[in-house]
């Protein structure tokens, strides 16, 4: 008979642990002299804009009705043209029959919109998931590659894979910039998210790879004793299986590829970090601003993780 060690010194050695980390954290942001100013920080994911509505020509207002909060104007120039225009009903600056020159305001229009660190995570986010797309693809191919009968085939992706993980990420998205989209005519979204996909293609072609040989080759030649032919015995039965194995450490490079994504802010993307750069930039609040950052990109990579063990715990059932 077995019996179970109680769990409950380890979680209180762990607790005092966290305990004393929190407080020597807080004893060291004590000894800076440095104001917090957290309340400032909620503007920068959302914010009430106020925008003026005025008249794009000389001309008079001919005409006020409500509907609801709003007032709608219509508006005609000296020569007989009309247009509408739509303000906030308790903004209203002009009255009916008044003269007006181009450009006086008829009163304004508030709504919600993005702040810039929401704007940067999204572009975060939309720049990752394409580099990952592109990277999948790019790896799948180099890794049947780097498996590959011919020799060809075989030092080629040998040679990509060796050159892109023998070099910094920070100088192939230079040379992503400066040289391969000066040449081509390459914006910079574009270099941007072609030097991750590349950059994480090559870790992508390893792991395919290495998921590929793990299968044993007994099952290729029961495939292909089943009259199938190579392509439809990698496809249908090598791959499947490969899948499954090679998907904690596919996730982990695509998690990883999200914080790589970072680096693209050399070349002006603006992204959560340059957006995050940027406000520190204009309201020196460089701690509220760093931190947040770094709980916004842990967010996403825990939502991803967890992503990730949903499907490794559906996939198991299968087994």
């Amino acid at each position: 008979m077995t019996t179970t060690k109680p769990l409950w010194p380890w979680k209180l050695l762990l607790a005092v642990i966290l305990i004393g980390m929190a407080a020597g954290i807080w004893g060291a942001v004590n000894r800076i002299d440095y104001t917090w100013r957290w309340n400032r920080v909620p503007q920068y994911f959302f914010y009430e804009s106020e925008e003026s509505i005025t008249i794009p020509f000389d001309g008079r207002v001919e005409q006020i009705r409500s509907e609801g909060r709003m007032a709608v104007l219509t508006l005609v120039s000296e020569t007989g043209d009309k247009k509408e225009a739509r303000v906030e009903a308790d903004t209203l600056r002009v009255e009916e029959g008044e003269e007006l020159f181009e450009g006086d305001a008829l009163g304004f229009v508030h709504e919600w919109r993005f702040g810039p660190l929401t704007t940067g995570l999204w572009t975060t986010l939309w720049l990752s998931g394409c580099a990952s797309a592109l990277a999948l693809v790019i790896g799948l191919l180099t890794g049947l590659a780097r498996i590959s009968r011919n020799y060809t085939l075989r030092g080629l992706a040998a040679l990509y894979v060796e050159f892109i993980r023998g070099t910094p990420l920070l100088v192939q998205i230079f040379i992503a910039y400066f040289f391969v989209g000066t040449v081509f005519n390459l914006s910079r979204n574009v270099a941007g998210i072609g030097a991750l996909a590349i950059f994480a293609g090559a870790y992508v072609a390893e792991i395919v790879r290495a998921g590929i040989q793990s299968i044993p080759k007994g099952q290729m030649e029961a495939a292909r004793s089943l009259g199938m032919n190579a392509f439809q015995a990698m496809a249908y039965i090598i791959l499947p299986q490969a899948f499954k194995r090679i998907l904690p450490p596919l996730a982990g490079q695509f998690i990883s590829l999200i914080k790589d994504s970072s680096l693209v802010s050399v070349i002006a993307i603006t992204d959560l970090t340059k957006s995050g750069r940027e406000i520190i930039t204009s309201t020196f609040a460089t701690f509220e601003i760093w931190l947040t950052v770094a709980a916004m990109y842990l967010v996403v990579t825990s939502l991803m993780s967890q992503l990730v063990f949903y499907m490794e715990r559906r996939l198991a059932v299968s087994d």
